[in-house]
């Protein structure tokens, strides 16, 4: 059953002259994305900072508006509702954050933060129920006292996840949870996101730019560039043989715990700087960096097609 699917997503920023402030351009952030989630499953959602991976996250729960395109949960197109209409809706998607400390209010308690999700629905929480969730994230009933400023960041994360899972949702969106944390710490909350995905039958859409981490709790992998999606594919299938370059460059910089491994595998380097979303190339957005980009890749814009979206995919792949 498909949970989630995202059609056509688009969202363009006004760029306003500094005096004037008249609108000059437009940057485009999100260029036509275009996946779905099932559900049960994590879908990943990997790229380099500034590919648009945030913003797909805010507009899929519709804490932004889409420019274009169309979001729809659950049976429910969430681009055609006020915040009135998704507020009920709001109950079963939710959102984790990559920041603990900028998403938690500094003034209330842990207890008082999760307790705002029921109170946003109308509801109240059960007798011990805070304290049941803190527990299951991993922190103590005591902890509900705490203000957010006496937590580390791994715990912090833990009153995050808490507050997401408060109301039972359904789908979790995580927007690089793991990122701002302690290496010993991500393993932790990853191994929790896990857990929690068991007993609470959630599906995830997880957000990084660290492969590592997707391959830990990822069933399938969307690979992101400059505002669109270039490959998409079964965990297994995308680690065992990439079919975009750009998805190569990115697995090849995935350390290998194997020190001899680690030293004689070929790398893929990237040349050149991820161009603004304000002045993309024409054509395909990544021949500026491609190794194999061709006559063709500036002409003509590759569309994805099942897995991959470029004109000349890594052989034996696509």
């Amino acid at each position: 059953m498909t949970l989630l699917e995202v059609a056509g997503l688009v969202k363009r920023f006004p760029l306003r002259h500094a005096l004037t402030r008249r609108v000059t351009g437009h940057l485009t952030a999100v260029d036509g994305v275009s996946f779905h989630v099932r559900q049960g499953e994590t879908l990943g959602l990997v790229g380099e900072s500034g590919c648009g991976k945030s913003t797909t996250a805010r507009l899929v729960t519709r804490l932004s508006t889409p420019t274009q395109g169309r979001v729809s949960f659950d049976g429910h197109d969430l681009t055609a509702l006020d915040e009135e209409g998704l507020r009920p809706i709001r109950r079963d998607l939710q959102m984790i954050f990559q920041d603990p400390f900028s998403s938690l209010n500094p003034r209330k308690t842990a207890g008082q933060i999760i307790e705002a999700a029921f109170r946003y629905q109308g509801l109240r929480p059960a007798d011990g129920e805070i304290a049941e969730l803190l527990e299951r994230v991993g922190l103590r009933a005591e902890h509900a006292e705490r203000l957010p400023h006496q937590f580390s960041g791994g715990q912090a994360q833990r009153v995050g996840i808490a507050r997401a899972l408060a109301l039972r949702p359904k789908l979790v969106v995580c927007d690089e949870p793991v990122s701002a944390l302690d290496v010993s710490v991500q393993a932790q909350i990853l191994n929790l996101l896990r857990d929690l995905q068991e007993d609470y039958r959630l599906s995830y859409v997880f957000i990084a730019h660290d492969l590592g981490a997707v391959r830990q709790v990822c069933t399938r992998i969307a690979v992101m560039y400059l505002g669109t999606i270039v490959e998409i594919a079964e965990r297994d299938e995308l680690f065992a043989g990439p079919a975009h370059p750009y998805t190569a460059a990115l697995l090849s910089a995935v350390p290998i715990p194997d020190p001899r491994v680690e030293r004689a595998r070929p790398r893929v380097l990237l040349k050149g700087d991820l161009p603004s979303p304000a002045d993309p190339p024409g054509g395909c957005p990544f021949r500026t960096r491609c190794p194999r980009a061709r006559e063709r890749c500036a002409a003509e814009k590759p569309v994805l097609d099942g897995r991959v979206a470029c004109h000349y995919p890594l052989e034996g792949t696509a």
